[in-house]
């Protein structure tokens, strides 16, 4: 009885990985495939290219499985493949007892891309503010300048009026 809900178990388990939205990819200690789902296929436009025993690199053009077998199996990364245009969160874990590593693949490019417009228009209204910033010290600069001058005349004149009187 518990062999067959083990195998009901494990069948509900590949149904549900199938179904996710994520990207599943299974690789063994050389990192070579070894399970992949239709999500990650999609994500990373491979659906018709035979994976299975091919090096995780060659498609998700990135050393992080690498990078998780040099500590411990473990990794959260965001990676972004700027060629297909993709960006991604990971999180690598071994899978206890099989010498299998697990990546867990969501797609974060809009969000990565949502990220670039706000700093793009943060640093466009930043460049505005220091433009205004600096017109009005020009103008600050000018009116200060005029009545700078205007005081020098009228002192000028004063002076000249003192001077006068007092040779007089």
């Amino acid at each position: 009885m518990a062999r067959q809900e083990n195998e009901i178990a494990l069948k509900e388990f590949r149904a549900m990985i199938e179904q996710t939205l994520n990207g599943v990819l299974v690789v063994d200690g050389d990192t070579r495939i070894r399970y992949v789902n239709q999500a990650f296929q999609g994500m990373f436009r491979c659906a018709d290219e035979p994976l299975m025993e091919q090096q995780a690199a060659q498609y998700i053009h990135c050393d992080c499985f690498e990078r998780a077998l040099a500590h411990d199996g473990r990794l959260t990364v965001t990676e972004t493949i700027a060629e297909h245009g993709i960006s991604f969160r990971v999180g690598i874990f071994p899978l206890e007892g099989d010498g299998l590593y697990c990546g867990i693949f969501t797609d974060v490019t809009l969000d990565e891309e949502v990220r670039r417009q706000l700093k793009e228009q943060t640093l466009k209204r930043a460049q505005e503010v220091i433009s205004k910033e600096m017109q009005t010290a020009q103008e600050i600069a000018r009116l200060l300048g005029e009545t700078t001058a205007e005081t020098k005349v009228i002192l000028v004149k004063l002076m000249s009026l003192f001077q006068v009187e007092r040779e007089s």
